[in-house]
């Protein structure tokens, strides 16, 4: 017996890695308006059981625009981009679209081409960075050979620390393929702060709360590292 795709409940897995759902197919319809979910986004047809990009699920085709279009970031005219878009930034998921309209106005879109190099180490910091799309890695050059960090995709940030101390950057950040980033410089941070205090905090709650869950996983490794080392030293 075919299944009606209107009563289909969908799954949908976020940019924290985390499954959400069940969604009925009017939900995820407005979570697309919303830009909530991106034609890259993988969704759960419980009646196929199976997963696939929101863009390969049939009844969803009418919900896109411009379906087959690479995945590539598109360059950002005038620096113009529907507030809406900005949810991919996982620290941003939760503000309105009034709110993401006013932040549009303190950040700086910019198209990074493959292998530009965003930060160099030693540089002073001068704001935070927002992946919009694409692909980027925190690296370590000693004696000529390269020590990859951390990789950061869409929806995630990097330079924070920058917004709150101007010392000089600790890594470099070169982008592995074409990508799309949103910069908060120091000067529009302290803008932002003056101006929409209201806007500002939810922004830096959700930044520390990022910031902490780091730090964490941090002191995790550092804690494994020890107990390996002093196993190692008892052999």
């Amino acid at each position: 017996m075919e299944t009606n795709p209107k009563t289909t409940d969908y799954f949908i897995w976020g940019i924290d890695n985390a499954a959400y759902g069940p969604v009925p197919l009017p939900a995820l319809s407005e979570w697309i308006k919303d830009e909530r979910v991106q034609e890259d986004t993988w969704v759960y047809v419980r009646a196929e059981q199976a997963w696939r990009p929101a863009k390969a699920v049939t009844e969803l085709l009418p919900e896109f625009k411009g379906v087959g279009a690479p995945e590539t970031p598109a360059p950002v005219a005038g620096g113009r981009i529907k507030p809406g878009s900005l949810r991919r930034i996982k620290i941003l998921a939760e503000l309105s679209d009034n709110q993401l309209a006013h932040l549009l106005q303190f950040l700086e879109p910019a198209n990074v081409p493959q292998f530009t190099c965003v930060c160099k180490e030693g540089d002073p910091g001068d704001g935070m960075y927002l992946v919009l799309g694409g692909e980027l890695r925190a690296r370590k050059m000693v004696e000529g050979q390269e020590t990859i960090l951390a990789t950061f995709t869409a929806g995630d940030f990097f330079g924070d620390i920058a917004l709150f101390d101007h010392g000089p950057r600790s890594a470099d950040v070169v982008a592995n393929i074409d990508s799309l980033l949103f910069k908060m410089s120091t000067a529009n941070f302290e803008r932002l702060i003056k101006e929409a205090p209201a806007l500002a905090t939810p922004f830096l709650q959700a930044a520390a709360r990022t910031l902490a869950s780091r730090i964490r996983a941090d002191n995790q490794r550092l804690e494994r590292l020890a107990r390996q080392f002093a196993v190692s030293r008892n052999i």
